[in-house]
Order: C-alpha cells, then sequence, then structure tokens
C-alpha cells in the first residue's frame, strides 16, 4: 500500500510571524517607510545642506522595497498553492 505525501487530514502549519495578516501588516509598515524614503529624497534634493544624506532615503526606499516585493511573492505563492490543488 503506497503512503499518500499529501494527505487530506494534514495542512501546513504557518507559523504565526509568517500568517497573512502579519505579512500584511508588514507590507503597510513597508509601504509607510518607502513613502517616508521617497519624501526623505525629495527634501534632500531640495536642500543643499542634505545632499550628502540622500543615500540614507535611498536605501530606506531600496529595503523598504525589497520587503515588500519579497512579501507579495510569498504571498502569491501561497495562494497559489492552496488553490492549485
Amino acid at each position: 500500500m503506497r503512503i499518500d505525501q499529501n494527505p487530506l487530514f494534514r495542512k501546513t502549519i504557518i507559523p504565526w510571524y509568517d500568517s497573512e495578516a502579519v505579512c500584511i501588516g508588514v507590507i503597510v509598515f513597508m509601504l509607510i517607510v518607502f513613502f517616508f524614503g521617497v519624501v526623505g529624497i525629495s527634501v534632500a534634493r531640495e536642500n543643499e545642506e542634505y545632499h550628502e544624506y540622500v543615500w540614507i532615503a535611498v536605501l530606506l526606499v531600496v529595503m523598504s522595497g525589497g520587503v515588500i516585493f519579497s512579501t507579495i511573492i510569498r504571498l502569491m505563492k501561497r495562494h497559489a498553492r492552496r488553490y492549485s490543488k
């Protein structure tokens, strides 16, 4: 008798820090950080005294964009896996 790899009675256990609600919360928080960085870039470009600090705002935008992108990909994969069966 063959053992089924994905029996119907077993659901994958997702840890609380990787749940859908937490991922959406992370996306919302990172969007706030993203827009904060965009505003920081515009302010740093307007004031000549802050031109050398524009890299901090760019770093915020790039890093928060990366977290948003990776979290959205994670949610899309989980959603596709859930409805492919």
